[in-house]
């Protein structure tokens, strides 16, 4: 059984399916695949650029880009021209350190064409290079893997949610589910010889509700604002790094682009774990008050990219961001793969990057060889 169906569980789903020829069922506490984290995010793919204080994510994103763009062909945007800029204060790298990490990571990297750096403010931004990322159709996405696991015999529950995971007599796991939204309490189970957790803000939920141990978080309450941008800017997917600086990228499931800013994307944050009280992290997003940060990413973003200013706000992204507390240092986006939560058979997953998921299955294959 795997639990969450976003990207990472559809995934996975499907590789004990087709590869494994396991029965398998997948939970999916909305009324739709793909519809909170897999839909809320930047849309990037990844290809190493972003992480130049973790050499080891950066490398995996190289690895992962051509395979998870020519598997997903025909939900990839590469319709437009992707910029990195790096800052001249504040940055973490500079634009020189910026372009030994490509040609170290073997990444493709050459200096924006003139028309392209005169969008920037050069007091403040020292280097401007073109590279190569895309983007992705969360839309055209979920069509894909809703297609794949029909076509694979894989059992699918929308708007079902896992409320408890419990060790069953005789050997395996049972889970206890309800309607997503009801009230009443357990309405029904299902047995399983093995779990995967993977419902990313939700992991301690879960856990929680289970009288399981808890694992070590960091959630964040996160806005990403949809905007129409200017004349200038269409077709372009900007990125000013490497610190507290923004990105505007392509959004192709609405025809926008998202503005995220490090410092104006998250609300709220708070830690998760032994030794600190739970929160469900759906309910503190319900709770929030939504006031959008625009004026202030925009107001920021100008100073280094001053055609942005007529950018217009069109709509927000809410949803809760979860990652490792260990990697707020380097940046870095491991992968969690942690077996036997708790419980023999019990595996939680995390992944932060979308085209990451090769990663968690070869790490799946290892440990059912062993």
């Amino acid at each position: 059984m795997v639990v969450g169906g976003g990207f990472y569980g559809c995934v996975l789903a499907l590789l004990l399916r087709r590869e494994r020829g396991l029965d398998v069922v997948l939970l999916e506490r909305e009324r739709e695949l793909l519809r909170r984290a897999s839909y809320a995010n930047q849309a990037r793919v990844h290809n190493g650029y972003h992480y130049p204080r973790s050499v080891v994510t950066a490398r995996r994103s190289r690895v992962n880009f051509p395979r998870f763009t020519e598997e997903y062909r025909e939900c990839i945007d590469d319709a437009f021209e992707k910029i990195y800029a790096v800052a001249r204060v504040g940055s973490k790298v500079t634009a020189a350190q910026f372009e030994r990490f490509c040609h170290l990571i073997e990444a493709p990297v050459e200096p924006a064409p003139e028309a392209i750096r005169d969008l920037f403010e050069p007091r403040l931004v020292e280097g401007v290079f073109r590279v190569q990322e895309t983007a992705f159709d969360a839309g055209k996405l979920r069509d894909r893997l809703a297609s794949d696991l029909d076509a694979a015999g894989v059992e699918v529950h929308l708007g079902v949610e896992a409320t408890r995971i419990e060790a069953r007599e005789g050997g395996g796991l049972r889970v206890r589910v309800r309607r997503a939204g009801d009230a009443e309490p357990e309405q029904g189970e299902f047995s399983a010889q093995r779990v995967l957790n993977c419902t990313y803000s939700r992991l301690n939920q879960l856990l929680t509700d289970s009288g399981l141990p808890r694992i070590e978080l960091k959630q964040e309450l996160t806005e990403l604002c949809l905007v129409e941008v200017p004349e200038p800017l269409r077709g372009l997917g900007i990125t000013v790094m490497c610190g507290p600086f923004f990105s505007c990228m392509p959004f192709p499931d609405r025809g926008l682009q998202t503005l995220s800013h490090v410092r104006y994307t998250p609300h709220a944050e708070w830690q998760e774990g032994e030794g600190f009280p739970h929160r469900d992290a759906y309910a503190m997003l319900e709770r929030a008050s939504r006031e959008t940060a625009f004026p202030r990413m925009l107001r920021d973003a100008q100073r280094y990219l001053p055609a942005i200013a007529d950018a217009r706000h069109v709509d927000s992204l809410w949803e809760v961001k979860t990652v490792l507390p260990r990697n707020e240092v380097d940046d870095g986006r491991p992968i969690l793969l942690q077996e036997d939560c708790g419980l023999p058979g019990l595996s939680c997953v995390m992944g932060s990057k979308i085209d990451n998921v090769y990663d968690v299955l070869d790490c799946l294959d290892v440990s059912a060889r062993a």
